[in-house]
């Protein structure tokens, strides 16, 4: 972490609460004191921000210390995300917010991006029939999805913003204009992605040097282009982001692609708008779950896995014990069969959400797992109400963000925004880095006849396992919100970090920084140079294909904490939890 972020993140962490004549500068530039890193960072906050990135978290500090909600200071991250962290998330892209209002209760918003209204189950088929690989598929136009985030931040402002609208765009608008410092983490992923960014000229231009090479680390990166934009839409609305000039501008870039070109049209951007979902809520031993609907496959998901355990005794057997996380990960291993194959788009599907979660369903799934052996396969299951449909692969990777915010009103908001995989599509238009969460959809749609429910379809929104989620206790007061990004691992990173809290008894921090495992067809991953590693034998003896390796991990939550708010952000991201005393 450079010294910039460093300095911001520690004053941001330590201080007390500021007056609101405390400029945007203040609380994103920081002092320059010493290094005090998320995982050793405590405080019990009025209101706190967790977030992966110490420069975006301090936005959301600074719109609570005006006053705003929990709404104004989530949206203040989204936006400034797309600036210092513009591989992973923004305007560009899309997410899911699940949002906890003290007054009228809680909301869940679709802000998925769309395909357009001429894509058909064979977008992501060759030539020659065959479909495409990942690798031939994301580069250029055709991944590209009509943005969600600023439609959805626009209707969260409305229904529970106390700010006004271009005060969220604040401190995003002098971080593209004055600058941000490039991070450890953002020059190893320049350095990655060198190639992939060889064909953008304003990427290049921005990020590495006249000799190519990635910026060093501290090297301060300024992005006049988007600085304009963020003004612009400041002033006059989301709405001017999905017509005229921008629209024209995002089309004709996905539409003139080298690689790919889009079928997506000015009318698909201006038609786009965000779906307000009944989030999917059931119990897990004393509290109540509640997390998003389809598309995205994170509030089923992880309910199923929580539910599927809730007659073992996890809490007695601990976070040392290998038959624990063998059930974890058996538990796992069915839930993501679930997944593929009945999660999509309900516009487009008959999706049994309703099945899928109810507590004979899961008590039936529960029954496939022993705490003494593995099971030698696993399939997705029979919930009523369900069609005929095809489990085909999944094509999703690693990227996105997740963000969480509690104010001192009782407001909580937990939020996952994303443009896919990293630095999305490669292209960029107006200062922003474009999506590419098409590639999101199965690339098979379908098998002997029978279609996959994820297969890509004009208007509809691809399958996610985005999993923002908010958990409350027995007396109805939010215990946790968190959420966490890294593509298809995300609903594993949940349900983890909720075991650790819920039945381990850990802090956020303590949760979210246990080692992750995840199970997954017929294999289970282990984190590499962890404990669970050192369980591997004792996993493979109860009858698992044990892999041990990396993971793309990043969570970030707030929870509920005697005097007010603690946090939680991943120590292997640059994520912090900041708040006002």
């Amino acid at each position: 972490m450079n010294k910039l972020i460093a300095a911001a993140a520690l004053s941001l962490l330590t201080t007390s609460a500021l007056g609101r004549d405390k400029s945007p500068e203040q609380f994103l530039y920081g002092s320059s004191a010493p290094v005090v890193g998320a995982a050793t960072a405590q405080g019990t906050y009025r209101a706190a921000v967790s977030a992966a990135d110490p420069r975006a978290a301090a936005a959301g500090r600074w719109i609570l210390a005006q006053g705003g909600s929990a709404a104004d200071a989530a949206m203040a991250v989204m936006i400034a995300l797309t600036v210092v962290e513009p591989q992973s998330s923004g305007i560009g892209g899309g997410g899911f917010l699940m949002y906890h209002d003290a007054r009228t209760g809680l909301a869940s918003y679709d802000g998925r991006e769309k395909a357009p209204a001429a894509a058909a189950p064979d977008y992501w088929l060759g030539p020659d029939g065959k479909p495409l690989s990942i690798q031939q598929a994301v580069p250029g136009g055709r991944s590209v999805g009509v943005p969600g985030n600023l439609a959805l931040a626009a209707m969260v402002h409305a229904r529970h913003g106390r700010l006004r609208w271009a005060q969220l765009f604040e401190p995003a608008i002098i971080l593209a204009r004055d600058g941000f410092a490039i991070s450890g983490r953002m020059r190893m992923i320049l350095e990655s992605r060198e190639a992939f960014l060889a064909e953008n000229p304003t990427a290049r231009a921005l990020y590495y040097g006249p000799d190519g090479s990635a910026l060093a680390v501290g090297t301060q990166v300024r992005n006049p282009a988007l600085a304009a934009t963020l003004t612009d839409i400041a002033r006059h609305g989301a709405r001017t982001f999905y017509t005229g000039g921008y629209a024209k501008r995002l089309v004709a870039t996905v539409g003139r692609a080298a690689n790919n070109p889009s079928l997506m049209t000015t009318k698909d951007v201006a038609a786009y708008r965000v779906e307000v979902r009944q989030p999917v809520c059931g119990t897990y031993r004393i509290y109540k779950i509640c997390g998003m609907a389809p598309p995205s496959s994170g509030g089923v998901g992880v309910l199923a896995i929580l539910k599927q355990i809730e007659r073992f005794d996890i809490a007695g057997l601990g976070k040392d014990s290998p038959v624990a996380w063998h059930l974890i990960a058996e538990s796992m291993r069915l839930a993501y069969a679930d997944r593929a194959q009945f999660l999509a788009d309900p516009a487009f599907v008959v999706v049994p959400t309703a099945g899928l979660t109810s507590e004979d369903y899961l008590k039936g799934r529960s029954a496939l797992i022993s705490a003494d052996k593995a099971m030698a396969s696993v399939a997705a299951g029979n919930p009523a109400a369900a069609p005929k449909l095809a489990s085909v692969p999944d094509t999703e990777v690693a990227g996105t963000s997740d963000f969480a915010v509690a104010d001192s009103n009782g407001n909580v908001a937990s939020m996952t925004s994303t443009i896919e995989s990293v630095f999305g599509s490669g292209l960029m238009v107006d200062g922003y880095t474009l999506n590419n969460e098409l590639t999101d959809f199965n690339f098979v749609p379908a098998v002997d006849g029978v279609p996959a429910a994820n297969r890509v379809e004009g208007g509809k929104r691809p399958r996610s396992t985005m999993s923002p989620a908010i958990v409350y206790g027995p007396d109805g007061k939010i215990v946790v919100a968190l959420g966490a990004a890294g593509g298809a691992t995300i609903m594993a990173q949940v349900a983890k970090a909720l075991i650790g809290v819920l039945d381990w008894n850990l802090t956020l921090q303590q949760a979210i920084a246990m080692p992750q495992i995840m199970g997954t067809g017929n294999d289970v991953r282990v984190e590499k140079g962890t404990a669970l590693e050192a369980m591997a034998p004792a996993l493979t003896a109860l009858g698992h294909n044990v892999i041990v390796g990396g993971f793309p991990l990043k969570a970030n939550g707030v929870q509920s904490v005697p005097g007010g708010w603690s946090g939680g952000a991943d120590p292997r991201s640059e994520g912090v939890v900041v708040g006002i005393k």
